[in-house]
């Protein structure tokens, strides 16, 4: 199956809390999405990668993506290096996305950085003729890899109305319910399972919303400068 997006995340959840919204959107304008999720999440203090794998499955049936994998690479432990390299080049080209979006430049949690470092790299080499992940795939290199605002600010370099998909947005980071606030779970609490967590990512998207004159929006930071056709169709 072709894809138009791609999206891979280091864990299940990266992308409901950070660009959902976008990927909701796109889907509802035609295109085909799918999500690949590098790992399973297991090093997470509170729940397991069996309960986030069912959260992961709850959380893509309210998204509607066409398709959603996990490489198993190891929580914490992944390494930018040939093997790594050549199971995201591979995915690349099995799907041929026109745009891949990736995790953060930066952020809090360093397994988010690096995956997206990692999928820009194989972006670049999934192009090259020469290199063999599998001989039954054909070179592909997708236009763009957008990286997504994660938990610490990034300065976006553009950014995506989300207002009509926000509440969505909040049902599908919901369904991750072992990762974030249960009044009855007796797990120890993390940065994201605070009461006020889901707060924070509405306060972002409303501070991403507010200087394109909408009520929330989603961070994107690029890798190249953005070709314009129209000025009038920018926000």
């Amino acid at each position: 199956m072709k894809l138009d997006i791609l999206v891979f995340s280091a864990h299940p959840d990266d992308i409901e809390l950070s660009c959902c919204g976008t990927v909701m959107k796109h889907i509802e304008l035609g295109y085909k999405v799918g999500i690949v999720d590098l790992t399973r999440g297991e090093l997470g203090t509170r729940g397991s990668a069996e309960i986030r794998a069912e959260e992961t499955q709850r959380a893509s049936d309210i998204l509607g993506i066409s398709i959603r994998e996990n490489l198993g690479f190891r929580d914490g432990f992944f390494e930018i290096d040939e093997t790594h390299l050549l199971k995201v080049v591979s995915i690349i080209r099995k799907y041929q996305p026109e745009i891949i979006l990736a995790n953060a430049i930066r952020d809090r949690h360093p397994d988010h950085k690096r995956a997206g470092d990692l999928v820009s790299r194989a972006n670049f080499l999934s192009g090259l003729v020469k290199v063999n992940s599998n001989s039954t795939e054909n070179p592909w290199r997708a236009k763009a890899v957008y990286r997504y605002v994660q938990d610490e600010f990034v300065q976006p370099d553009f950014v995506v109305d989300v207002t009509k998909y926000h509440d969505k947005k909040l049902e599908a980071i919901k369904a991750f319910k072992s990762q974030f606030f249960d009044e009855d779970s007796q797990e120890p609490q993390t940065p994201i399972s605070r009461k006020d967590f889901l707060d924070f990512i509405t306060g972002k998207a409303r501070q991403f919303g507010r200087p394109i004159h909408c009520e929330f929006a989603e961070g994107f930071t690029v890798e190249r400068y953005i070709g314009v056709d129209n000025l009038l169709d920018l926000k």
